[in-house]
């Protein structure tokens, strides 16, 4: 498992560390600044260009001057930011850089660099980039050489990835103690090239148990969380699945997600859906219990709700009167775990009396930002830029488990650390892929996964397929089928890559 830290987060730890352990901040500086000649050592170089600003991150870049300039490298030092709003430790580590034979410019030449540093911001920027920054920015990213940026590349927001204004693009990014958050998630991954963690000797036990402190998880917490396949079973062992999806013409989408339930290992699946799609999907998935209704049978969706180990609900179920009775039906009578996906989730957001119902049961929602702008009433943007803030006022509100999908899916739950997931690619984004991320699930709930867990490990393996998928036939041919194919090979890709 690996911690997620934002700016305030991050510097908590860093505080109680230096105030409560009393681990000097000159001493954390010069490890950072270490750690940062090491990654530069392997390129060899002999002239490096280092731009610093007046905050701690400036102290980093001119500790990592002084420390090149003993070894020998040609240092051309840049001081952008203004003098009297430098750090104790700033002031401190540019008088040891000046007493160790460097000089300090305003300006550079963009040529003859064989690595470019950027210690111009550190985590603690919270402010648009402009005028002389903006154009020292756009000059750093210009030069010539490799580029490495410390701790965060200079105008990425370590809280939510967004780009202020501008930022420094890096081939390696040495960020310390703990990867931040914005690193991870778009467009602020794009800038952070290889992203190096440094152990510099911040405690940050203090912060990561936090619930507000996300997370991600590598192949060994995945493979630690499956299902266990005992070999005295049977396919009740493994659950009774019932998908309630496909309306007239969306027979793909109740196939697509009853396929991935399987191939994640599901016992039995019994896909309820209209009867104009029975026999395309019994010839489609023959081993899959094929139910079906041409009008609204309240008695009969209640016997399948009393067999179901879990439900799904919404693949392509489409928004008609008779979409909604079963709905309200399964929010009213059903007793197992259920989760709710694409056409049920547009039929809640019509209807605040059936989320309401939610903090009844056990719920998980999988919405995509547009999905999800319905469910809550925000746009779109204001959704992405407060994505955090956003999961974690529903999942309280509702008591359900979120699964808010997007190019990094985060999935959380009330009292619940958000996870955030790093698998997957943009081959994924096609139509079908929502069904087959339903069908993982859900057949992980099947399986007596508890629905915050089944739904973390299902976007991880969902990413994973899509990833093997990509692999095979490049970023622009992959369709939903293809990820359901690479389910299985998901599942021993992470336990080939735990050992």
């Amino acid at each position: 498992m690996e911690y997620l830290l934002d700016a305030a987060q991050m510097k908590a730890a860093d505080s109680y560390t230096i105030r409560r352990l009393g681990v000097p901040s000159l001493k954390l500086m010069e490890r950072a600044a270490l750690s940062c000649v090491k990654v530069m050592e392997k390129w060899k170089p002999d002239k490096v260009l280092i731009v610093c600003g007046a905050g701690n991150n400036g102290g980093d870049g001119f500790a990592v001057g002084r420390i090149l300039l003993e070894k020998g490298v040609a240092v051309t030092m840049v001081f952008a930011g203004c003098m009297e709003r430098r750090t104790e430790e700033t002031v401190f580590q540019m008088e040891r850089f000046l007493k160790a034979g460097g000089k300090i410019c305003n300006t550079f030449v963009l040529e003859g660099y064989d690595v470019v540093v950027d210690a111009l911001f550190g985590v603690g920027l919270g402010r648009e980039i402009t005028g002389e920054y903006l154009e020292t920015l756009d000059q750093m990213n210009a030069a010539e050489g490799k580029k490495l940026a410390v701790d965060i590349p200079s105008g990425i927001s370590a809280s939510t990835g967004c780009v202020m204004g501008s930022a420094f693009r890096a081939d390696v990014t040495v960020t310390f103690q703990e990867k931040k958050l914005g690193l991870c998630l778009f467009p602020g991954c794009e800038y952070g090239g290889e992203i190096v963690v440094s152990d510099i000797g911040i405690d940050s036990s203090s912060v990561i148990g936090d619930r507000n402190v996300c997370y991600t998880i590598d192949a060994e917490d995945a493979d630690g969380m499956l299902p266990n396949r005992p070999a005295d079973s049977h396919k009740g062992t493994f659950g009774k699945l019932l998908l309630i999806a496909g309306s007239r013409g969306m027979a793909g989408a109740a196939f697509l997600s009853a396929y991935s339930a399987y191939r994640m290992g599901a016992g039995l699946v019994q896909i309820y859906t209209v009867e104009a799609n029975r026999s395309i999907l019994q010839q489609l998935i023959p081993e899959a219990v094929i139910s079906t209704y041409e009008e609204f049978d309240e008695e009969g969706l209640k016997r399948r709700l009393a067999w179901a180990d879990v439900v799904c609900i919404g693949p392509g179920i489409g928004i008609s009167e008779i979409s909604r009775h079963i709905l309200n039906t399964v929010l009213k009578e059903g007793k197992v775990p259920c989760m709710i996906d694409a056409d049920g989730l547009n039929l809640l957001a019509e209807d605040s009396g059936l989320m309401e119902r939610l903090s009844e049961g056990d719920y998980v929602l999988t919405p995509h930002m547009k999905e999800l702008s319905r469910l809550t009433g925000r746009p779109v943007e204001s959704i992405k830029t407060n994505r955090r803030e956003v999961l974690k006022l529903f999942a309280e509100k509702y008591g359900t488990v979120l699964v808010q999908k997007d190019a990094r899916t985060f999935v959380g739950g009330a009292d619940r650390q958000i996870y955030v997931n790093q698998t997957g690619n943009a081959a994924m984004a096609k139509a079908g892929s929502g069904d087959v991320l339903s069908g993982i699930i859900a057949g992980l709930m099947a399986q007596g996964k508890e629905s915050y867990e089944a739904a973390v490990l299902g976007v991880y393996l969902h990413g994973t397929a899509g990833d093997l998928a990509c692999g095979k036939l490049g970023n622009y041919s992959v369709l939903a089928r293809d990820l359901t194919d690479q389910i299985g090979p998901a599942i021993e890709t992470i336990k080939t890559k735990k050992h």
